[in-house]
């Protein structure tokens, strides 16, 4: 067997915190509280899947209990301290039974059907716990009618015989579902009537049940510690993933309501997401530039055989990663909130980004493989929308997943649902298929498969530029953004027009959310000098001075590399944003202001005096450098005791030129003179 049911350690509980603490009341408060409880707990109803008798049993004996309390609450008495010890300990075993049950109904179905005889010994264990109470319980020396005492002995003798009992059905159904993960660890495909059946059996009637198991099944695995039971439990996964695909309707995002929120759902805020994969950081990191990224993508980056940093495109002196914790607990602190599940790095390894097991990873495959024969098979659109979701959710999933979808020959027919007519008439359907490009060229291999075919590239290319929707556009830009991370296709890219103009459109009038990818994207293509000439040309640095109040950090780090490789066209361009950058230097953040005054730093110089006249012109602008010299990073100090020395020479009416590439560092105490600048 690929699995079997002894691999499964026993299955955590999360109880609540009362579960295990005698509450400390009154005789009459304590038997009130009781008979609240037992009413509760008889009120639920049987399992409705599994483990039907063991449920059964339980709800039939608390009811019993409740009968008790009843009683003896009319008649009110004082109680001996052993009675009410009797008392309290039957709180305890109460709450644990309510917790047993609430767990069961609550959690995955799949999990359940593995620990069946582990839960079915859990119920046998409380109902013995419950025998002993029942035998000390002083039943002659209170006030009960016959009725109710003929019930309590009856309860206690079944207590006492109880007995571990396991349905042969529930049995009987484990068994075939450990054949079935069996057969797909070797390559047979399962017979989907028999797959049926066991998913009927187990409650799961339509793709949204599946999804919800999925949820649950995810939540399993975080709760355990061992690397082998993980691996069986993502086999499920695998195995609940592949019949939601075949057996059912694929969903799409208006199709089902999601009992629970992920990362993707929700506006994550810009800060919380990597510049790298624009995914929420699950462990952010600061590199040497300042700039910090999630850990998993800028490990990748730098392995890819890059040294420069992503965002700002500056040299990378060293390849240490800072642990940036303050960031990292106020990202767990937002999820918290937004109830999203939040998987730390240091913690288990996130299930969406490897699969460890051999079951689960053909079962990967089949699936892929039966979504895209689907997909190239369809004939509507619908249809096609719902397949292109489920490819979309598996291609975020993790890189597993990713190379399947592509070796499967997905990008080819991904790429008919790119165009124009597709987007005009059905819009959702054009998201989804760009989302899903986007998902994939997160994998390396990828970039090369979507770059190397022309309807691909080209397709990602006219949503950028004619997109339907504005989260199409964006996705586009964001698409374009991870493509650009190899440097032979960042070159290839930037020669294209339509890329460019694209780009700086989207950025200009697009919303936040879209004007942010476009303007990374910029950001990386402007690491090649050739294409910033076609940035320049196509109104990048106006586009810069729209937006550099809504986005500051975005676009000033834009301005800088585009001053920095633009040349003196650049530079000229950039002439009408020395008044804002001058104020960014003082009002805004650390990498804000640094590159600010890395921007004006090479405009001044490039620029000549008219540049440094309206960086002089600025009111208050010696104060701001000489507080960013006692404040800022230590580049921001280089750049700003640069700026310092050139509003100095400048003023003196000395050549600014005789210091370009120099930058020895001002520091306060140092500086005795104050630069007599013209009003």
């Amino acid at each position: 067997m690929a699995v079997s049911p002894q691999v499964f350690p026993p299955r955590k509980r999360r109880p609540s915190a009362g579960a295990f603490i005698p509450p400390k009341f009154s005789d009459q408060r304590l038997l009130q509280t009781l008979l609240e409880l037992s009413q509760e707990i008889s009120s639920l109803k049987p399992l409705q899947f599994l483990l039907k008798r063991n449920s059964s049993s339980i709800l039939r004996k608390t009811k019993i209990l409740a009968i008790l309390f009843e009683e003896l609450l009319k008649n009110p008495i004082l109680f001996l301290s052993p009675t009410l010890l009797c008392f309290e300990e039957m709180y305890l075993v109460l709450q644990r039974f309510k917790t047993l049950l609430e767990d069961c109904v609550n959690g995955s179905r799949m999990w359940l059907l593995m620990q069946s005889d582990s839960v079915a010994n859990n119920f046998l264990e409380l109902t013995v716990e419950l025998a002993t109470l029942l035998d000390i319980f002083p039943v002659k020396e209170v006030e009960i009618s016959e009725e109710v005492e003929e019930l309590f002995l009856l309860l206690r003798k079944q207590c006492s015989k109880a007995k571990t009992f396991v349905d042969k059905r529930d049995y009987n159904l484990r068994q075939d579902v450990l054949t079935m993960l069996d057969r797909i660890q070797k390559e047979i495909v399962p017979d989907h009537s028999k797959l049926a059946e066991i998913f009927y059996l187990l409650g799961f009637r339509n793709s949204l049940s599946c999804k919800e198991e999925i949820e649950n099944l995810e939540d399993e695995v975080q709760n355990q510690k061992d690397e082998k039971s993980k691996s069986d439990l993502i086999a499920l996964i695998g195995l609940v993933r592949y019949v939601k695909c075949v057996l059912f309707e694929p969903s799409t995002p208006g199709a089902d309501s999601r009992s629970k929120k992920l990362a993707w759902d929700v506006n994550v805020p810009v800060d919380f997401r990597c510049p790298i994969s624009l995914d929420l950081m699950r462990d952010p990191v600061v590199v040497a530039t300042g700039q910090t990224y999630d850990r998993e993508s800028i490990n990748l980056w730098i392995e890819s055989g890059h040294n420069t940093c992503p965002k700002t495109g500056q040299a990378l002196v060293n390849t240490i990663l800072i642990p940036n914790r303050a960031l990292k607990n106020l990202i767990a602190m937002w999820c918290r909130e937004q109830k999203i599940p939040f998987e730390t790095a240091e913690g288990n390894n996130r299930i969406d980004r490897v699969i460890k097991s051999k079951a689960a990873l053909e079962a990967n495959k089949m699936t892929v493989s039966f979504l895209v024969n689907k997909m190239s098979a369809s004939q509507s659109m619908e249809a096609v929308n719902g397949v292109i979701y489920e490819l979309r959710a598996l291609a975020k999933s993790n890189s597993d997943s990713r190379a399947c979808i592509a070796e499967a020959g997905a990008i080819p027919v991904l790429a008919r649902y790119l165009g124009p007519d597709i987007g005009s008439e059905f819009p959702n359907l054009q998201v989804n298929a760009v989302t899903a490009m986007l998902n994939l060229s997160i994998l390396e291999a990828n970039k090369t498969k979507i770059i190397e075919n022309g309807r691909a590239l080209n397709g990602v290319i006219e949503v950028l530029r004619t997109g339907a929707t504005w989260e199409a556009k964006g996705n586009a830009a964001a698409t374009i953004f991870s493509l650009s991370g190899v440097h032979s296709y960042r070159k290839r890219l930037g020669r294209k027009t339509r890329v460019v103009k694209g780009l700086v459109d989207l950025a200009k009038s697009g919303p936040a959310s879209s004007k942010r990818d476009a303007l990374v994207a910029i950001l990386n293509l402007a690491g090649d000098r050739e294409t910033v000439g076609r940035l320049v040309k196509e109104g990048v640095v106006d586009m810069v001075n729209e937006v550099i109040n809504e986005m500051p950090e975005e676009a000033a780090a834009v301005l800088e590399m585009v001053v920095k490789r633009g040349g003196i066209v650049a530079v000229a361009a950039a002439y009408n944003a020395i008044k804002k950058l001058g104020v960014l230097m003082r009002e805004g953040s650390d990498i804000v202001r640094e590159s600010a005054a890395a921007t004006l730093v090479t405009i001044c110089r490039k620029g000549g005096a008219d540049t440094i006249a309206e960086l002089a012109s600025i009111m208050g602008i010696e104060r701001i450098i000489w507080e960013l010299l006692a404040s800022g990073t230590m580049r921001a100090r280089r750049k700003a005791s640069t700026l310092l020395r050139i509003l100095r020479r400048w003023a003196a009416g000395l050549d600014v030129e005789f210091f370009y590439g120099h930058s020895t560092v001002a520091t306060v105490s140092s500086a005795s003179s104050t630069v007599v600048l013209p009003a």
